[in-house]
């Protein structure tokens, strides 16, 4: 058995390189890194969730931003991070995927809401709201999408690390009951 020759393609980042040369350049202060993966891959690590909008917007009506592919919440422990994956259509930039990357504090997880500049995030910022609690402002419908609509004062957001599911929220008080005796 003769052995497969594998050839991977590193490609041309001559496109991504000058997307980049721009985003640093109109948006040094508010963007901590920019990489470049791949061809037609970028990551932008935003500052401080003040500045999160402006970035949206300046690739929106700079790079022809116009669709929003998710938005994916983790939670990394002492904070949530949330990626905010972008896509381009526009001519001479076409077809390169921009992840936002912005982290926010467990103490008060808000984000300016980018609906108004790309109504296609309505859907997934409700998602992230269900299952994080993180608070897009200014979100036009907040209800809940996934969970039930008492859902947030009975059940909590159940993606969190530290949430418990209500029957062991349940085990742990008896425990508590059975060893003071009640």
């Amino acid at each position: 058995m003769r052995e497969m020759e594998i050839e991977t393609e590193t490609g041309n980042l001559e496109k991504e390189e000058r997307i980049k040369a721009e985003v640093v350049g109109k948006l040094g202060d508010k963007v901590e890194k920019v990489e470049i993966p791949r061809e037609r891959r970028m990551f932008i690590y935003v500052k401080r969730k003040e500045s999160f909008k402006d970035v949206v917007k300046f690739l929106k009506d700079w790079l022809g931003i116009i669709h929003v592919s998710a938005i994916t919440g983790l939670d990394v422990g002492d904070k949530f991070e949330v990626l905010y994956h972008l896509f381009s259509y526009g001519k001479e930039k076409e077809g390169v995927e921009v992840t936002v990357k912005v982290s926010l504090p467990k103490t008060d997880p808000k984000i300016d809401s980018i609906v108004d500049l790309l109504p296609g995030a309505v859907l997934y910022e409700r998602e992230n709201h269900d299952m994080f609690g993180i608070v897009p402002e200014g979100h036009p419908d907040l209800r809940p999408l996934l969970l039930p609509d008492d859902w947030a004062e009975t059940g909590g957001h159940p993606l969190r690390k530290d949430w418990v599911e209500e029957k062991e929220k349940e085990k742990e008080k008896e425990k508590e009951k059975e060893g003071r005796g009640e």
